[in-house]
């Protein structure tokens, strides 16, 4: 037996022996879940992690649960991170270094981070790759997908397309243990965001970056989460709290590049300006998905259920042909449920989530930049409610969509484009009442049909149908009875009790027929 496949055997024990332990053949919570993941290490806690972006797939009760993965993992041993760092660059770390803490800042499931100095006496971060990470990760990934092949076609597989959510793992995953590929994030997003005067983003030290060692500057600042830090230091926390919101929506809306993990620990405050640190994680949305989610969320301001309507069909992909009945119905509760934009308590990211509920009921697939978006929202949402809870943050986002839209519009194009409009609209205008004239005229001749598409609910169908194979039955019957009673006035032979044999034949089918339809009554009765 080969060494790699020792190991396979081995994992598969540990697997099988934390689920054991957490008993999941009893069903599983979304607390269960997420022990289950911590205890099973990197791979599931970044499939986890995954797996919390995707509300348009789970329950918000499961994704709000597996958000906790983000806090962190045991630290590992230092040695290990001096090794990685040594066999990075290929000679000792003190060339670079004059001291690096032993004690880490943070741990996470892919890298570790340690302060540290350089010979300069400047003050810098060190993010290490963990030992091995790649090999655990794709060892993990492999047994996950043999275990995918071996589940019946029915349950899991029927809410989650497994397979898309492994590939998606894999590629974050080698996405975020490449750290050439974070110091590519910092240094587009420096470059996005450099006209923003109270926007800032650590100084990156390319020069001893690689693959699996990240070095960058070390933020002396507050964290969002220390308000009373920010008070002494004559800070204004309305005002940050706009400014936050007013750059994520720039991000988002302008950039199509955002930070795709903006809890508070990644968010900074230094010398008055909104410092965004660990780039490993960023979202990235197209021209058409910004531009479509700028209609809804103008739609989600100014109460239009038509236009979140049709931003949501022209986002999404569809399982199947969506009833639009139904999506108008849930978007018209959602507006309901959360009432007037001008609310200071409304909850920007509440709706970003309901509405993505609202496409996973009707098995619209929400594209993945919009689930990164819906958890960035979402983190952003909880720095605002302790920083600043009576800011309104849908109307900082409307503010700088229009903002935006009338910086970046094209007054020549825009009134060319209205004017080429009205025009067509007045040249059809003028043709409607000889378009009626010659319908009605068609009709009355017999010359036009018309097409009608009937679409029903599940319930209302099922019901039209028992009523169908009600009636068909009763009309077997009754022919069963006529047919059998005119052969029974005959002398038709053979006869048993002086009955037509084949009369009696009729009369029985008739009688099983009608105790078929009797006790299927009885048990749907029984079972409502």
């Amino acid at each position: 037996m080969s060494k790699q496949s020792v190991e396979y055997r081995g994992r598969l024990k540990e697997i099988t022996a934390v689920l054991h332990k957490y008993e999941i053949t009893k069903g599983l919570t979304p607390k269960k879940l997420r022990l289950i993941l911590e205890e099973l290490g990197p791979t599931f806690i970044k499939l986890g992690q995954i797996m919390s972006m995707h509300s348009d797939i789970l329950s918000k009760e499961y994704c709000d649960e597996l958000m906790q993965l983000q806090a962190g993992v045991l630290p590992i041993d230092f040695k290990e991170i001096i090794n990685v760092i040594e066999d990075s660059y290929g000679y000792s770390w003190k060339q670079i270094f004059r001291e690096i803490e032993e004690r880490p800042l943070g741990s996470a499931s892919i890298a570790q981070v340690h302060r540290a100095k350089l010979k300069n006496g400047e003050d810098v971060v060190v993010k290490v790759q963990k030992k091995d990470i790649g090999r655990l990760v794709a060892r993990d990934i492999a047994l996950l997908r043999k275990a995918a092949k071996l589940l019946p076609p029915i349950g899991i597989k029927e809410v989650v397309d497994i397979d898309m959510v492994l590939d998606e793992l894999w590629a974050v995953t080698k996405e975020e243990m490449n750290f050439l590929m974070e110091a590519a994030n910092m240094l587009e997003f420096a470059v996005k965001n450099k006209e923003v005067e109270f926007v800032g983003v650590p100084k990156l030290y390319q020069e001893y970056t690689t693959v699996n060692v990240l070095v960058m500057e070390y933020i002396h600042g507050y964290g969002m989460d220390q308000k009373e830090e920010l008070l002494d230091a004559g800070y204004d926390l309305e005002e940050i709290g706009t400014k936050l919101v007013d750059n994520y929506m720039k991000q988002v809306i302008e950039d199509g590049f955002f930070h795709a993990d903006p809890h508070g620990g990644n968010v900074k405050i230094r010398d008055g300006k909104i410092v965004w640190i660990d780039m490993g994680m960023m979202g990235r949305l197209s021209r058409k998905e910004q531009s479509l989610l700028k209609d809804a969320v103008k739609g989600i301001a100014f109460q239009d259920i038509d236009m979140i309507e049709e931003a949501v069909l022209k986002l999404g992909d569809f399982k199947e042909p969506p009833n639009q009945g139904t999506l108008y119905e849930g978007i018209q509760e959602l507006l309901l449920k959360y009432g007037d934009a001008d609310m200071g308590s409304i909850n920007v990211a509440e709706i970003t989530m309901s509405l993505m509920d609202v496409m996973k009921k009707n098995k619209i697939i929400v594209p993945h930049g919009l689930t990164m978006l819906a958890r960035g929202l979402t983190h952003v949402e909880g720095i605002m409610t302790d920083l600043c809870p009576d800011t309104n943050m849908i109307s900082i986002a409307s503010r700088r969509i229009l903002n935006s839209s009338f910086e970046n519009m094209d007054w020549k194009k825009e009134l060319k484009k209205g004017g080429q409009n009205l025009y067509r609209t007045l040249h059809k205008a003028s043709e409607i009442p000889i378009l009626i004239s010659d319908v009605l005229h068609g009709y009355m001749r017999g010359q036009h049909k018309f097409n009608m598409e009937l679409r029903t609910s599940k319930e209302l169908e099922s019901l039209m149908r028992r009523l169908i194979r009600n009636i068909v039955m009763g009309l077997w019957v009754m022919a069963l009875l006529i047919s059998s009673s005119i052969i029974c006035t005959t002398n038709m032979k053979p006869k048993v009790a002086g009955i037509p044999l084949l009369g009696l034949f009729g009369y029985l089918i008739a009688f099983f027929i009608v105790m078929y339809v009797f006790l299927r009554h009885m048990w749907s009765e029984y079972k409502h």
